[in-house]
């Protein structure tokens, strides 16, 4: 069996977390490729080490001297070397990037060196190979991942090494300039690795034992999720669940590679295994609560709308235009409503209108905002009659309007759009008709 295993900045964020990494490695010969973060936070207050980097690459854009910024960076990595007792230094590196720093090498290699710092360290302390991802991993000219020729490159590469640590969010551009994933791209890098492998299972060890049905922040000590698939984490994921990077999924989905999310400072917990499809029967009828708020609702209304040809694509070329891209658009036979992005929308607002009455000639245009949008996803619904009875008389019970509903053919997930006051009511509500009250 082979393991990839990645572990996040909570996971790494000291020489103690270093060790309960180093412990669950050891544990099992079979954990064989390690995916490091960047230190994240020791305590509440404390600052990411990717927050440090881009706040002295920040300075060095505006001429200002960074030594003092990049001081506490140093003492975090020597602090931790330090502590682990090992006989290696960085001082050749912090030179290099220095020099890089002042050379303007971009704000994705500033970005970069948080995880490949800690690379070197915990391949030290593991007696692992080290691999520089700029060396394995590959962006197109254009900037997007080159998956075909990432894959070839690793897979030879790791071919020959039976263990290796190789760093997390960032690989290599066209001229050999270093280009990043989106933050909290080493889930995605994780997933490149297994995918080149052909790993059994991809590990992804957090500070929490997997996702958990709903947001904690709003529902007391909420049920773990034990299997989760792929389609549900993703639409999960969109809507805010944030344990893993939602592009993760993609790399490992392919090859059919399931993912378990663990916690590193509780090893022994099962977490939750994400796989392509299951025949285990989910506990509750719904696997997952997830939503968000910021939203805005742009109501058109317009008599015999539905027989008018091109009608809708001609509404959505006014927000493609203006660069708003759209979350839902549930209609009626006069009706369309389009769901935005308020931060987004709002700066093009008075535009877009004025797009709309010249492109589709409507009878009126309505906004609303304050709109919070809830995802109820789960595969238990579609073999569950009064799935969507259960989840509008909870809403009911507990003085809930529902501003928009929208499901797929699916039936995997059902959209509810609520006014932002009543989104922690709401999700409450549907958590105990499901969880609490099991019905």
């Amino acid at each position: 069996m082979v393991k990839v295993v990645k572990f996040g900045g909570s996971s790494l964020a000291d020489a103690n977390q270093f060790k309960k990494v180093h412990d669950i490695i050891k544990s099992e010969s079979d954990r064989r490729y390690v995916v490091p973060s960047a230190p994240g936070k020791r305590f509440k207050d404390d600052i990411k080490v990717t927050d440090m980097l881009y706040d002295c690459y920040a300075k060095v854009s505006k001429g200002v001297d960074f030594t003092e910024a990049f001081a506490p960076i140093k003492e975090r990595y020597n602090g931790i070397i330090a502590d682990l007792g090992l006989d290696i230094s960085l001082e050749d590196e912090f030179a290099k990037i220095k020099t890089c720093f002042e050379a303007r090498a971009g704000r994705d290699y500033a970005a970069s060196r948080g995880e490949y710092l800690n690379g070197i360290v915990l391949a030290e302390y593991l007696g692992f190979e080290f691999i520089d991802a700029a060396d394995v991993i590959f962006f197109s000219e254009n900037g997007t991942y080159d998956s075909a020729k990432t894959i070839d490159v690793l897979s030879k590469k790791l071919e020959s090494v039976e263990y290796a640590v190789i760093p997390g969010f960032y690989g290599s551009s066209t001229n050999d300039t270093i280009k990043t994933f989106s933050r909290g791209g080493s889930d995605i890098t994780g997933s490149i690795v297994a995918s080149a492998v052909c790993a059994d299972v991809y590990e992804n060890w957090t500070d929490v034992s997997g996702f958990l049905i709903a947001d904690p922040r709003i529902i007391d000590d909420p049920r773990p999720i034990t299997t989760i698939t792929y389609k549900e984490l993703r639409e999960l994921s969109y809507m805010g669940a944030t344990v893993l990077h939602e592009d993760a999924i993609f790399p490992v989905r392919k090859a059919g590679i399931p993912i378990n999310i663990k916690n590193t400072n509780a090893p022994e917990d099962t977490g939750t295994m994400i796989v392509e499809s299951t025949s285990q029967k989910p506990e509750f009828t719904v696997t997952g609560i997830a939503g968000k708020t910021g939203f805005a609702v742009v109501n058109i209304e317009k008599d015999m709308m539905n027989s008018e040809l091109g009608f809708g694509r001609r509404v959505l070329e006014v927000f493609e235009k203006n660069g708003i891209s759209f979350e839902h658009m549930p209609s009626g036979i006069d009706t369309m409503s389009v769901i935005v992005h308020l931060e987004e929308f709002a700066k093009k607002e008075q535009e877009i209108l004025a797009g709309l009455h010249r492109n589709v000639h409507p009878d009126s245009v309505e906004i609303e905002s304050d709109l919070a949008l809830i995802a109820v996803v789960g595969r238990g619904m579609k073999s569950n009659r009064g799935t969507a009875g259960r989840i509008f008389a909870s809403l009911a019970h507990s003085h809930v309007n529902v501003k928009m509903i929208d499901q797929g053919s699916s039936e995997l997930n059902i959209i509810i759009g609520v006014q932002e006051e009543d989104f922690k009511k709401a999700t409450k509500a549907i958590y105990d008709i499901f969880v609490t009250h099991k019905l």
